[in-house]
């Protein structure tokens, strides 16, 4: 028998279909990028960066699983704060939410036409001296998001089928390439070369260290672990499944983002080093800085793994933002449920019940981001603004919650919550900070 939710939305998405979707969220072009990014920034103690990330990513999504599995109802992260505060918080924080999931479908977008360009009949879809689309890489663009809108409005069983093999797919290539490098081509005496581990100096390294946490794209990187949360309303044991596949998916591809860094610092011919000097010279490498991967396996001769790395960043990214183009519009139909959006982001795509106006108005929004933000790091910072501004707005809830509606079934409850709450709050906001002020500055535009 078809089980629906009192949303109108069908329960058709289980244990593993909920995880691949965090998985596909948190599992993007942040490892295409990321490590070249924030070695350029940090040098090797980007290994510190993603580290501290990780730790203090890891209480937010402890937070999230709580607060997903009292409240399983599609586009949960963005009602969060509307459940514990009401209005104003709840219109702020879920706009933050919407923003931050309509602008990384065309980051992902964005990335996979960046790599497809290495190709010698895709050269003209990419300008790589000023990091923007060309008029043909934006009709391509235009394409994958129409894909993105189709697959969507197929239904939610089968994006989630469709999802877990390209998932599975993302984990491996990863996992596979990070291990080839380490085996075939590592070179211990990088991690001290060009300037030493701390590029920087003491006080240097620290502030090179904090700063590649967001403007290297490891913040960026660590996001999407709430995916799964976007179709709570959807989840067929949402007490039970969600917390185990946000908590899940955030460890699993967390250990594979650390591998990726390690390979990536070791894997870089020592030659190359000694050309540039200096770890932040390697940024204005044309190969490199084009498509990190795809060039690092040129250079020590392995053509398979380049191939590899073409099918890849297609596929990656591609899964990523269609999942991401999901998550905006059930977080549109939620906030149309709390009256903050229209009504008309409520009716559904009669055949498979989809927020058919969610979809498209998302895909139309993505693209428009393309046009003012038109480089991958232009765009990692300001959907990094956006989605830590959305985190803050939990541990809140989650303290409030647990005070003002104690009487709330918790599935999931976190330990420790009176220090864990606060602490990832602080570090939410720290890593706005860390965005910089132009960022701010844009994110108090999207919000007016």
């Amino acid at each position: 028998m078809e089980v629906r939710t009192n949303e109108g939305l069908r329960r058709d998405v289980g244990f593993f279909g909920l995880l691949w979707i965090s998985a596909g969220t948190t599992l993007g072009s942040g490892w295409l990028f990321g490590a070249f990014v924030a070695l350029t920034i940090a040098g090797p103690a980007a290994l510190i960066s993603w580290v501290i990330a990780s730790l203090f990513m890891v209480p937010l999504a402890l937070v999230y699983a709580e607060l997903g599995a009292m409240f399983p109802e599609s586009g949960g992260p963005g009602r969060f704060a509307h459940h514990a505060f009401g209005s104003l918080a709840g219109a702020t924080f879920g706009w933050f939410s919407y923003v931050q999931a309509a602008t990384i479908a065309p980051i992902e977008v964005l990335a996979a036409i960046e790599y497809l360009s290495t190709n010698s009949w895709a050269h003209g879809l990419y300008n790589s001296g000023s990091g923007t689309l060309s008029p043909s890489g934006f009709i391509v663009a235009v394409v994958l998001m129409g894909a993105f809108v189709t697959l969507n409005l197929r239904g939610i069983r089968l994006l989630a089928r469709t999802n877990s093999a390209i998932t599975v797919f993302k984990l491996v290539v990863p996992f596979l390439t990070a291990v080839a490098l380490i085996l075939a081509a590592f070179h211990l005496q990088n991690f001290t070369a060009a300037g030493g581990f701390f590029v920087h100096g003491d006080a240097g390294s620290t502030q090179s260290i904090l700063s590649a946490i967001a403007a290297g794209g490891i913040a960026f990187a660590l996001t999407g672990f709430e995916g799964a949360l976007q179709v709570g309303g959807e989840s067929t044991h949402p007490e039970r499944d969600l917390p185990r596949a946000v908590v899940g998916a955030f460890l699993g591809c967390t250990v594979i983002y650390l591998m990726v860094q390690v390979a990536f610092i070791g894997g870089l011919p020592p030659s190359l080093l000694s050309h540039y000097s200096s770890w932040t010279g390697l940024a204005t490498d044309p190969q490199l800085s084009r498509a990190p991967f795809f060039a690092l396996a040129g250079l020590v001769g392995m053509a398979w793994l380049a191939w590899t790395m073409r099918v890849d960043a297609v596929v990656s990214p591609s899964g990523t933002g269609l999942l991401y183009l999901t998550g905006a519009s059930r977080l549109s139909f939620g906030l149309s449920r709390d009256g903050y959006v229209p009504k008309l982001f409520l009716v559904e795509d009669e055949r498979t019940d989809v927020p058919l106006w969610g979809v498209i108005m998302a895909a139309l929004l993505g693209l428009l981001f393309l046009l003012p933000f038109p480089s991958w790091n232009k765009l990692v910072s300001v959907a990094t603004g956006a989605v830590v501004l959305m985190y803050a707005g939990a541990p809140l809830a989650l303290g409030s919650l647990r005070r003002t509606r104690p009487e709330l079934a918790r599935p999931y409850r976190l330990p420790g919550a009176r220090l864990l709450a606060p602490a990832s709050f602080v570090f939410a906001t720290f890593v706005a900070y860390w965005s910089g002020w132009q960022t701010i500055s844009t994110l108090m535009l999207a919000l007016l």
